[in-house]
């Protein structure tokens, strides 16, 4: 394929607003300790007691197009007390410029992850994400 055609595919799907449906994860540790991390779990056990959301029908939110699964680690600081890890898995809809991004706050420490496919916010999906799209790209390249 040459170098013209991925140019011009690039811009024409640009131009194009898609709209389309994801299925995030949708959890909080708080009450359900699966959600801390569920990739050390069966895919059965996964699918029965962790809940997903189709975040295209299922969220309120003020824009209704563009969502992605979102990961929140917050570490809680308790004055007196040991730290409490708590993760929350849902959709987002307003995007970071970075996958990945920590905020340090009073209170709380937090990392908070976004991914663009099915059930990416379950755990390691995002440097998967990034491998397949590299890959991707090498491939159209070398053709």
């Amino acid at each position: 394929m040459s170098v013209l055609r991925i140019i011009s595919v690039f811009l024409l799907l640009n131009c194009v607003d898609f709209v389309f449906s994801i299925r995030c994860y949708d959890c909080n540790s708080a009450n359900n300790s699966m959600c801390l991390d569920p990739t050390v779990y069966d895919a059965e056990t996964v699918r029965r007691f962790l809940g997903t959301i189709d975040c295209q029908a299922d969220v309120e939110a003020p824009q209704r197009k563009d969502f992605f699964c979102r990961k929140i680690v917050q570490t809680i600081m308790f004055k007196g007390h040991e730290p409490e890890v708590r993760v929350t898995r849902g959709c987002g809809w307003v995007r970071h410029h970075r996958d990945c991004y920590k905020a340090d706050n009073e209170d709380h420490l937090e990392t908070v992850c976004q991914c663009f496919q099915d059930d990416c916010n379950a755990g390691t999906a995002l440097t998967y994400t990034t491998l397949v799209t590299a890959l991707s790209i090498l491939v159209i390249y070398l053709k």
